[in-house]
This record gives structure tokens, sequence and C-alpha cells, in this order.
């Protein structure tokens, strides 16, 4: 029993030598401390950069969308029946250009005249503020106005000598001449001694609008009596 003993003791001690001797040659962990490098310190911010550009890249192509919607939306509008103001009187201004000649009236004065409607509503008022649309011409059929071009009305006092003697004559009357009603539509032949006479009009820097002794042609249409900003 004393031999068991004794080399149970032996082997015990063996095996904790060992495990002394182990522990002695495991090498000691060491702790460090870390240094984040120049371009790591940031990370966050620079995400936050990248999610804005693309931000305003996306706000930018949607800006560029938007335009190209308003654009198609505006072609629409020509190509698909929704005509504007602009382009109704562009339209006028045309049909004003294209319409046929009609058979004159001569009247002593020497102006001519003819209807294409025959209004329905007031003759024009003497020295009374009237809106007429006009195309006018040079007896080459060149024009050289037009209210249409300018999209408004030209407002004017008829009858006291404030517009050219053949427009007087020719929309007021007299002389042979019917007054023009509201609504109608009338062409003039103006000889150059009832337009501009013998010098030229219209002149800036040099160029005159209208040479001397012109003969002009007028489509005119009487659109009404002016009130305010309503025509009456």
């Amino acid at each position: 029993m004393a031999v068991c003993a004794t080399a149970t003791t032996a082997a015990l001690t063996s095996i904790a030598n060992a495990n002394s001797s182990t522990t002695k040659k495991l090498p000691q962990l060491q702790l460090r401390t870390f240094k984040p490098t120049s371009s790591k310190l940031n990370p966050i911010p620079n995400r936050i950069d990248k999610e804005t550009s693309t931000t305003r890249s996306i706000s930018g192509r949607r800006k560029v969308l938007e335009m190209g919607i308003i654009g198609v939306m505006a072609a629409s509008s020509m190509f698909f029946g929704f005509p504007t103001e602009a382009d109704a009187l562009r339209v006028e201004y045309y049909a004003t250009t294209a319409e046929p000649s009609c058979e004159l009236n001569l009247v002593r004065s020497g102006l001519g005249y003819c209807d294409l409607v025959v209004g329905s509503g007031v003759p024009a008022p003497y020295n009374t503020l009237i809106n007429v649309h006009y195309t006018a011409r040079f007896s080459d059929e060149t024009v050289f106005d037009s209210s249409y071009k300018r999209g408004r009305p030209l407002t004017m006092r008829i009858g006291v000598g404030k517009v050219i003697k053949g427009l007087d004559q020719g929309i007021f009357g007299g002389d042979g001449v019917p007054p023009m009603q509201v609504g109608g539509k009338r062409k003039l032949r103006i000889p150059p001694h009832l337009g501009y006479g013998p010098e030229p009009a219209g002149c800036f820097s040099g160029d005159c609008n209208v040479p001397a002794n012109a003969t002009l042609l007028y489509d005119v249409t009487f659109m009404g009596v002016y009130s305010g900003n309503r025509a009456r």
C-alpha cells in the first residue's frame, strides 16, 4: 500500500511540474490602443457628403424632367387643339393677309372701301375711343404694321383728326362712306393725300416705315367702343 501511495504522489508531482512549465512558456498578451489614420478620421461626414451629392443629382434630374414635361405640354397645346391667345391672334393676322380682295367702292375723296362683314353693333361714335384690330399694307401687299402682331387691338379716338384722314373717314364714315359697326370687317384703300402725304412717316434713326406718297391698304375689324380695360 505504501508503494502505491508513493507512486501516485510521484505522478501527481510530475503533472504539476509539467503544467507549471507550460504556463511559463505562454506569451503575455499586450493591449494596443488603435490610432486611426487621417484618411479615416471622419467616415460619417464623407458618407453624408456622398448622400448630399446624390440628392442634388437626383434633384437636378427631377428639374430637367419637369422642364421636359412642361415643354411637351406646351407642344401638345399647339398640336392637339389647345391654342393660346397669341396663337389665335397669329391665325387672325394670317387670315387678313390671305383674304380675297373685294370690289372697292370709290367715293369723292378718293377713298376706296368694301365690307367683308357688316357689323351688328353700334356705329363708331364721334370723338370716342374705340378698339380696332388691323393689318396695314402697301399697294404691293407688303405688310408694314399690324395690331395682331403686337397682341392687342389699337385704341384710338375717332372722327376728330387723331388718326390719318383715311381711317377717320373709313371707320367713322361720311362723304358717302357708311360708318362701321361693332363686329364689322372692312377693307380700305387710302390714297397718299388721305394717308401720310408727301413726307415719310414712322422714321427712326434715318429709317422710315412708310415712304413718301404711299398708297395704303388697311384691313380693319371694329372690336368695340373702349370702356376702361374693356370694350363694350
